[in-house]
């Protein structure tokens, strides 16, 4: 088994690891776990997932001014789709999540980290394509 946050209700549900590619619900809210969705995180969100989840949490720090976040945006959202029950896709705007950005020295945007078990395991600053974004994100899982 494995543990799940709940992006609706923050609640951490047991699920059987064969049982991930099964769309599995919220035993509080009855919400997908696993959408295949890039998730936007606030501070609270961010918190959960990346100390609770199982999965792997791959965050992307971004902006809504700064043109290589937009231009990797869709990229991200579809590996997101792509690699759904293997890791979380999360996005946290460094303009309204300041603390978070500052919390994680995040200098340059977009930054990438990967998330395993509330330890950053691996993180990258630039956008990349999509081959070498996944290549780097798939070395995590």
């Amino acid at each position: 088994c494995m543990n799940l946050v709940c992006n609706q209700c923050l609640g951490v549900n047991r699920v059987p690891s064969e049982r991930l590619q099964d769309n599995p619900k919220c035993g509080k809210c009855q919400q997908s776990l696993l959408s295949g969705e890039v998730l936007e995180a606030n501070e609270a969100l961010f918190t959960k997932l990346t100390s609770r989840s199982e999965l792997p949490v791959v965050v992307d720090f971004w902006a809504s001014w700064c043109g290589p976040c937009k231009m990797m945006a869709p990229v991200f959202a579809k590996l997101a789709t792509e690699m759904c029950g293997k890791a979380i896709f999360v996005k946290v705007n460094t303009e309204s999540e300041q603390q978070l950005a500052a919390r994680f020295a995040i200098r340059s945007i977009p930054t990438l980290k990967v998330f395993k078990q509330g330890k950053v395991v691996g993180d990258m600053a630039g956008a990349l394509p999509e081959s070498q974004l996944k290549g780097w994100i798939s070395q995590y899982l």
